[in-house]
């Protein structure tokens, strides 16, 4: 069974102080909530990374630690750049990878994400894989094509044990921030798209364990009706996890 997975990216928000309050709230407000039904990650900053561990490591709350970024090289001259290994050395556990933001604002190829991929799986990350169509792709009904190309490239040489554990989240860009989200039924459509040509490159059983996640302004409010489809594992939340009391509600909408 795939255990539900809701992460928050921060994204560039908080300071390390601002961080340990939002996950102290977080934590209070999720006290209840049993991990082995739904497993929650926090991806703040770089420089909250080892506030939030720990907070965590102390056994006071039961979150993931998942980081925003990664360079592809282990070591050297990158400067302004994170490793994988500098991440595993603060217990980060997920790493997202080929968000939007930084394909379309900073220029990030499809290989740079396939070599991040590759990266953090050498180092014992779990790569948290995005993809996900413009506003003009999507009315040009290159919804499939889009997805179907960022995919192959973000797994291309991954071995399938690896590809099991990896997660990928469908993020329609024109869904980021917008206020927009698409229907439940056009989610599960893409993300159920997503898993068949996963089965088609590595197997149905390789495909069948992996967890598929939506993001693009999921809330309290839709959370329920997107987690309810049948190839929807979880949800990738921006905006909104931001706010202590509306990201545990999310959280709780769908345990």
């Amino acid at each position: 069974m795939r255990i539900t997975l809701i992460a928050g990216n921060w994204k560039m928000n908080k300071s390390h102080l601002e961080a340990m309050r939002l996950v102290q709230e977080i934590g209070h407000e999720l006290a209840d909530v049993n991990p082995q039904k739904v497993e929650v990650v926090v991806c703040p900053p770089f420089t909250a990374l080892r506030t939030i561990q720990t907070l965590i490591d102390a056994d006071r709350y039961e979150l993931v630690l998942g980081a925003q970024n990664m360079y592809l090289a282990e070591e050297g001259a990158f400067t302004g750049e994170i490793s994988a290994g500098m991440l595993k050395a603060l217990n980060v556990t997920y790493v997202v990878l080929g968000h939007s933001e930084r394909r379309e604002i900073l220029g990030e190829s499809d290989d740079e994400v396939n070599a991040k991929v590759k990266m953090a799986f050498e180092a014992g990350l779990t790569p948290l894989i995005c993809c996900g169509e413009t506003e003009s792709e999507h009315a040009a009904e290159q919804t499939r094509s889009k997805v179907e190309h960022q995919v192959q490239a973000a797994l291309a040489g991954v071995r399938p044990d690896q590809v099991r554990s990896a997660v990928i989240a469908y993020e329609p860009i024109w869904a980021i921030g917008t206020g927009q989200t698409a229907t439940p039924a056009d989610a599960q459509a893409t993300i159920a798209y997503i898993r068949s040509m996963v089965a088609d490159m590595v197997g149905p059983d390789v495909a069948g364990a992996m967890r598929l996640l939506y993001g693009g302004s999921v809330k309290a409010g839709n959370a329920k009706a997107l987690m309810s489809q049948s190839d929807i594992d979880g949800a990738l939340v921006g905006g909104a996890s931001l706010e202590a009391a509306e990201f545990s509600s999310i959280v709780k909408a769908v345990t």
